[in-house]
Order: structure tokens, then sequence, then C-alpha cells
């Protein structure tokens, strides 16, 4: 029996784990974390929407059930090609067949200070510390006596203007302007200041301009600042600095500027594209290693013209492919190469208003709002979870409540910002040498 070990567990590792499912397959799942997370919905984590185990379910019991496929929890250091075999911390595993889905991390486009000052949105670790962040910022800031101080914990900075940092700063605006305006003196609600800050002239690249207009108008009605044509050049632990010179001071910063392949993409055998993606086949192989695959976030593969987006449809019609291709071979047959079937896009901006592209047609506000709900509880995982998101969701909708409101400190790591700037003025601060913010929790880094 031939063995196929797929590396990642997330929306393309999963399809192809149930593809191959009873066809006479030793199928190894590997990841190193036990749970499958739906990463469209953590900034609704980061945002006191949901709470994390909503989101995430364990893989044994995703695959319980599924005939000859078994889940490891390791992380795999290397591959050795020409052994066919992975490199993990409990040793090497072989394999006949290779699916390496080890989808994405954020890409700070060579900027040092980013990586070490900004918080990211990769897993439910960065959402559970950056919703501790935002709260524990509200509670510091009722105590604080220095105006330009309580400022800078109060303003909230987003960068970037995908679908993350618009999904992202329209629910932090909700959950200022409708949940914490009823814990917190109107006064404070009145200085929180939500920054987006996007260095293209127009938000949501990949959608038509009026729907981009259309998010940038329900955004700024939210109440957030969207900053257009405006590059970072460098964040600092109490503030963001701008191309321009200018500089928001901030204690919170959000970046979701865009990704890259996963550092694993580096041990393969392949040359890299752009964002460290690695070129496939049209079958999604490797060039010279037949019995390699690479798919979604890590694959680079052109069509019409384009790279195929970072996305996880592309992930999910990747994974299905590889599956059908890999039966297809042990049977002597042969598949046409792999064509990515574009259903469409979508973001969310806040209550009652989304974007939505759905199969060449466009929407905007409340039917494409309508319409993210339905696609993004029939993509979850677990009936379990879909009746929780749906709780979660209807409580929120009808009586303006959110359900997290934990501070959690346990698990965290190493500090994040100003606690180390006891002598450093913050930027427009009346008071040199003001103390600064002492940070209540940690970055996870």
């Amino acid at each position: 029996m031939k063995r196929v070990v797929i590396i990642g567990a997330g929306f393309g590792g999963l399809r192809a784990a149930r593809g191959l499912a009873g066809k006479g397959f030793e199928v190894w799942l590997l990841d190193r974390q036990n749970y499958h997370l739906f990463q469209p919905l953590l900034y609704q984590v980061a945002t006191a929407s949901l709470d994390e185990d909503s989101i995430a379910q364990p893989v044994r019991s995703i695959v319980r059930g599924w005939d000859g496929v078994q889940f490891r929890l390791t992380e795999v250091e290397g591959v050795d090609a020409a052994r066919r075999q992975i490199i993990t911390r409990e040793g090497p595993f072989s394999y006949d067949y290779l699916v390496v889905a080890a989808g994405a991390a954020t890409a700070f486009f060579g900027l040092n200070s980013a990586a070490e000052h900004a918080y990211e949105l990769k897993g439910l670790d960065d959402a559970i510390i950056l919703r501790n962040r935002i709260l524990s910022a509200f509670e510091r800031a009722l105590l604080e006596d220095d105006p330009a101080l309580r400022r800078a914990l109060l303003t909230f900075v987003v960068i970037g203007g995908g679908p993350t940092g618009v999904e992202f700063a329209g629910a932090l605006a909700e959950l200022v302007n409708r949940v914490l305006v009823k814990d917190y003196p109107r006064e404070l609600i009145d200085e929180t200041r939500i920054v987006l800050v996007e260095m293209a002239p127009y938000l949501l690249a990949p959608y038509a301009e009026k729907q981009r207009e259309y998010a940038r108008r329900r955004l700024e009605r939210m109440g957030v600042e969207v900053r257009l044509g405006s590059a970072v050049k460098d964040v600092l632990p109490d503030r963001v600095v701008l191309d321009d010179g200018s500089d928001i001071p901030s204690f919170t910063v959000l970046w979701a500027a865009g990704v890259e392949a996963a550092p694993l993409a580096g041990q393969l055998p392949a040359e890299r594209a752009r964002g460290g993606r690695v070129p496939v086949q049209p079958d999604l192989t490797l060039p010279g290693h037949p019995e390699i695959y690479v798919i979604g976030d890590m694959a680079y593969l052109e069509q019409d013209g384009q790279p195929l987006p970072q996305m996880a449809p592309v992930a999910m019609q990747m994974g299905e492919y590889v599956a059908r291709h890999i039966v297809a071979r042990e049977r002597g047959r042969s598949i046409p190469p792999f064509r990515y079937r574009d259903r469409g896009s979508m973001a969310v901006i806040g209550r009652s208003a989304a974007v939505a592209r759905i199969f060449g047609r466009r929407f905007r506000g409340f039917i494409a709002w309508v319409i993210w709900l339905v696609l993004h509880l029939l993509q979850l995982i677990d009936f379990r979870n879909r009746l929780l998101v749906v709780i979660s969701w209807a409580y929120d909708y009808l009586l303006f409540e959110r359900k997290v409101g934990l501070i959690m400190r346990a698990g965290t790591a190493r500090p994040l910002g100003p606690e180390n700037l006891l002598d450093t003025p913050i930027a427009g601060s009346e008071q040199a040498g003001a103390r600064a913010y002492a940070a209540p929790d940690a970055h996870p880094r």
C-alpha cells in the first residue's frame, strides 16, 4: 500500500485527505496544531465576536471515519526529496507521494520593525492576544491621566486595505461603538481612533470600483479613518511612521498588508517565485519531482496570464484535484491539468454591509452581507461550529452585545512595546519624558 503524506491540515490538506480516503492509500495528515482553523473568521475572535472554539475543530474528529487516513501531530522541519523523506522533530517519515499544503505566513516586505512591533492575524494565538490587547488598552486608558498617552492607547492602526484589514477595521469599529460604549465613559469612546492605512489609492484591490468606494464610505461612516496612498516607513513600539513624514501615535498595530509562502517552501527542491511561492507544473507537481505536489498558498501557478490568488477556494480546489490526480496515476489514467473555477469572493465591512462577487455578478450592502453569512456558515466543517457561530452572530445582531469579553493572560510570552520606553515621550505629547504605557499582555513571537 502506497503512502501519501500531506503536510498541513488546512483547507487544501483536508480536501486532499478526504479525496484519498478509501482509495487504497495509507494517508498521513501532518500538522503542528491538532485542529483545523477556519481562518476567514479569525478577525471575529480578535474583536470579541466569536469564541476561539467556534472556528476550530480537532483534526482527529474531522478525519474520524475517513478510511486509511491517519493524523500525526508534528512539525515538519525539512524535505529530503532524494530519499523521499520528510524530516520532523520525531524523526524522518518516508512517502511515495508528498502533498505540501503548509499555507502562508505574514509578509512584512523587509520591514523588520513591523515584524517586531506589529500584531499579525494568522493563528488562534494571534487572535486571542490581539483581543487581549484591545480590551486591555481600554482598561489602561481609563486609568491614564496623560491626554497624549490616553489617545495613543485608544488609537488602533490597521495596515493593509485588503479583505483582512477592511473586515478587522469594521469589526473593531462595531465593537467600540456598539458594545464597549455601554461599559466605558462616553468621553473614552469619543477619543478612540481607528486608522486604516493602505498604500494603494483604493481599498479591496480585486473588487470593482463601485464596491471599493462603497467599502471606503461605509468604513468612514462607522468612524474609521481611511488613509489611502500612504506607505508605512516604520513601526515603532509607540507609533507608526508614514512615508510622508507624519506619524500616528499608537500602541496597537495590526499588520494585514500581505502574505508569503510558509517557510517550509524554502526546504523544497524548487525555485521560488514572488512571495516565496513555489512554481508548480499544471498538474501541481514540482518540476523534476512528479511525486511531490504543492498546493494552496505555497503554490505559484498562472492562469489566464495571472497568478492564482492565495485564497481558501483555490486551496480547496487544488486539494481535490491532487487527490483525483494521484488516484488516476495509480490506475494508469490521466486527467486534464488543474484549472481554478472562480466562483467569486466577498468581504464583510460591518453590520448588514458587505461586498461580494458571485459567478460574475456583483453585490453590495445587505444582500452581499446575507450571502457572506450563508456561505461562511456552509464552509464551517462541523455542525457544532455552525451552531456556535449562528448563536453568537444572532446574539450580537439582536442585542448589540458581544459574548466574548475576557482578558486572558495565560500563555503569553515576550512583551510587546512601550514598557521598555519609560523615558521616551509619545509623538505629540506635551510632557517630554512622560511614562509610557506598560503593556498588559505579550506578543506571541
